[in-house]
């Protein structure tokens, strides 16, 4: 209750000092802002095989070419803590999802379960710890492969092209180690800021927890996992109010971005940062976050970490198995930044010397690029998205 009345309290003295504004209030909703940028949208429901039941949204078509008939698919994967918001946040002629769009392709956007648009189960409510005993690993076995069946069932395509941002990337290598079949369901895929191994990343924040939170654990997975960092309408309202650009406190929100994923002060727009917050953090699992520190203590690419108790009865083994790369058949390109925190230079070239098939190896031509550059960056269609564009093209 004192949390709550702070945060009131603090909402209202920025009102009445004039910081911030309480007019028009940012778009949370991805659909709507699809909509009020005059984009045909369609919202497209799947279940899972173990019955979560996500919310995909799709852009059929450009407003500047009009329903022009058979359009190559694309689609694209989030983030941790991420949705298909973050594909169409900086707007027409900026974000990924409307130049894809624009450029003809029949775009579609997925929602990992557990965030904004994907909190249902055909039989678990949210508030039962069992719906959250999930990682990443669930996302790439189960939900990315139902919804690229769905997409492709529903156009009636036999392939399509995948784009992932860091845990977008990540799930997509889980699925090609452990249902590699899906090879054959990729014209090619590109991997913005590839999270695989971790053990070299610079996040201060990860670092930090890490060391406590990465030990394998038998417990969180016995007692149940739980949402980490869940998103509510409160919530969002004091994001919007503390990060508006006129606000004394958008320089703590810039900074929270930084510290995550690299400093790079030149590709962030402050008067996104209230959009930002109107959309993010989106929701995910604790063993999400559990799984990527676990990553970077072992320096390896793995499932999940019970402990050695618990990992014989999961695994056959006293230690978590390693991810099959090499079954990652399909064309890979590969687009990695130098100021990249969570995404380290090293550890992006180890995945590259692993990966059977690299057809791009592309180190982003700005020294400051960092891991939310490549969704948020002011420049990212000059510096990424007009090559993946360029590299999509020679495989339709």
């Amino acid at each position: 209750m004192k949390t709550l009345l702070y945060g009131v309290g603090v909402l209202t003295f920025l009102l009445a000092a004039g910081y911030v504004s309480a007019g028009e209030r940012p778009i949370s909703d991805c659909g709507e802002r699809i909509e009020n940028d005059g984009y045909p949208m369609e919202e497209h429901t799947v279940t899972t095989d173990d019955s979560y039941i996500l919310t995909m949204h799709r852009i059929p078509y450009s407003k500047k070419t009009g329903p022009t008939g058979d359009r190559p698919v694309v689609f694209l994967m989030h983030g941790m803590l991420s949705s298909s918001s973050d594909w169409v946040l900086m707007g027409p002629g900026k974000a990924l999802a409307y130049i894809l769009s624009d450029a003809g392709y029949d775009v579609w956007m997925g929602n990992a379960r557990g965030n904004t648009y994907s909190k249902k189960h055909k039989y678990w409510p949210t508030y039962w710890q069992i719906f959250w005993n999930f990682s990443w690993h669930e996302i790439g076995i189960y939900d990315v492969p139902n919804m690229i069946d769905y997409i492709l069932k529903y156009t009636k395509k036999s392939q399509l092209q995948y784009v992932g941002h860091s845990q977008g990337t990540t799930v997509y290598l889980v699925m090609m180690s452990e249902r590699p079949e899906y090879n054959n369901k990729i014209k090619s895929a590109h991997l913005l800021g590839p999270a695989a191994y971790m053990g070299n990343m610079k996040s201060p924040l990860t670092r930090a927890f890490a060391p406590i939170l990465g030990q394998p654990n038998a417990m969180v997975e016995l007692c149940g996992s739980m949402e980490f960092m869940p998103s509510n309408q409160f919530k969002q309202d004091m994001g919007i109010a503390t990060c508006q650009a006129t606000s004394p406190y958008a320089e703590m929100c810039a900074n929270e971005i930084f510290l995550i994923g690299g400093y790079d002060s030149e590709q962030l727009d402050r008067d996104l940062l209230e959009h930002i917050k109107a959309t993010s953090p989106a929701g995910a699992s604790v063993n999400q976050n559990l799984h990527f520190c676990q990553e970077h203590n072992s320096k390896k690419f793995r499932k999940f970490d019970y402990s050695v108790i618990r990992n014989p009865y999961e695994y056959g083994t006293m230690y978590p198995p390693n991810y099959k790369i090499k079954n990652a058949l399909a064309p890979v390109m590969l687009y990695y930044g130098a100021n990249d925190w969570m995404c380290d230079l090293k550890d992006v070239l180890q995945l590259r010397d692993e990966l059977p098939n690299v057809h791009l190896d592309y180190l982003v031509e700005f020294p400051k690029w960092a891991h939310l550059d490549f969704i948020w960056g002011t420049e990212a269609k000059k510096y990424v998205y007009d090559k993946v564009l360029e590299m999509m093209i020679d495989y339709e």
